[in-house]
């Protein structure tokens, strides 16, 4: 197992958070089959308590987790000098079987979580509590992807070998293999860039509309394409090379740590678009989360199409 500072951190981490979220889980489990908001029990009185208790935990855990992903990422850089053949943390990443997996899975829970944080902020500032039963079902869904993304990370962290030679994000990224990541990059210009900025155009209407199962699911399909046209297209005049596709080397400080920027505001405006379909919230705090997922996305569009934009003004040429 490859032992640097950053993963010493993670794993004690991750050790910290199994012994509370597990304590939590029990809980969870309480208020989900026994809460009746009805009842003025001493018993009901006493798992109202725990529900405050166990939500103040799973708030600490959650609130933690979300920044501690870029930390990952960064970790995935810091240790890619280690391996043999990673430049970055895509070599990293492809390193070992479990590397991909623990990725997905980690995008996936901290919207997950993030969901968690707003419901319980909702639930909290409903006097009825509407949101309690629920945001503990969540939670109970929560627990078992967090397990996994642990045993994931440490499994990841486990089998890394230093004396093994992994692929770099050239050949991971390239456009001549024969794998289905090098059939989505091969897909034409014009059709990407027709659904990056036709889905940016789609969100625009449904903020107007005041629709918000429109406006949620176009931030879905934005934070897909939008990951899709940066390592196909926008990355490549980041790096002001055609063959350079990795989402990963952005992030590093040859090129200014732009990902890092890039991919916070994706985060802030896919989720704060997203969650909007799944909490019904008032309609001031409605438009506000629209204000701020469209003002996020628009900000992370200008980002991107700054680059091929300078880039054609300088050399009169696309790459």
């Amino acid at each position: 197992m490859l032992l640097t500072p950053e993963i010493i951190t993670i794993e004690i981490l991750d050790i910290i958070f199994v012994v509370f979220a597990t304590i939590t889980f029990i809980i969870a489990l309480n208020v989900v089959f026994f809460w009746d908001k009805n009842a003025y029990t001493q018993k009901q009185y006493k798992l109202q308590l725990q529900s405050y208790l166990g939500a103040t935990i799973i708030k600490f855990i959650f609130y933690l987790k979300i920044p501690l992903f870029l930390f990952f990422i960064y970790t995935l850089d810091s240790i890619a000098s280690f391996l043999p053949g990673a430049m970055c943390g895509a070599g990293v990443v492809n390193a070992t079987e479990y590397g991909t997996p623990l990725l997905f899975l980690k995008l996936l829970n901290i919207y997950l979580f993030g969901y968690w944080i707003v419901l319980h902020k909702e639930d909290m500032q409903s006097k009825a509590q509407k949101y309690i039963r629920l945001k503990f079902i969540v939670y109970l869904v929560a627990y078992f992807l967090l397990l996994s993304e642990i045993y994931l990370e440490f499994e990841m962290f486990s089998s890394l070998d230093i004396s093994e030679v992994v692929d770099c994000c050239g050949a991971i990224f390239s456009t001549t293999d024969h794998s289905y990541l090098a059939e989505l990059l091969s897909i034409k210009t014009p059709i990407m860039l027709g659904f990056f900025y036709g889905t940016f155009l789609l969100m625009f209407i449904a903020f107007f509309l005041r629709n918000r199962y429109l406006f949620s699911l176009g931030n879905l399909f934005f934070i897909i394409i939008s990951l899709l046209s940066l390592i196909a297209f926008f990355g490549t005049y980041i790096y002001e090379l055609p063959t350079h596709h990795c989402p990963f080397c952005i992030l590093q400080k040859e090129y200014y740590y732009i990902g890092y920027v890039l991919y916070t505001f994706l985060y802030l405006g896919t989720f704060y678009g997203f969650i909007i379909g799944f909490i019904e919230f008032e309609d001031l705090k409605e438009k506000n989360f629209m204000k701020i997922s469209l003002t996020c996305n628009t900000i992370y569009l200008f980002i991107v199409s700054y680059f091929p934009i300078v880039y054609y003004v300088k050399n009169g040429v696309w790459l």
